[in-house]
């Protein structure tokens, strides 16, 4: 996953993982 020159991968892993969060609340909030 090196597009762009691997730019700011810290940054995608964080959005990657808020978005996770985002889901696992989702279906959490569902029940």
């Amino acid at each position: 996953m090196s597009y762009g020159g691997g730019y700011n991968n810290s940054f995608v892993l964080i959005v990657v993982l808020f978005i996770l969060l985002v889901i696992v609340g989702a279906s959490f909030m569902s029940y």
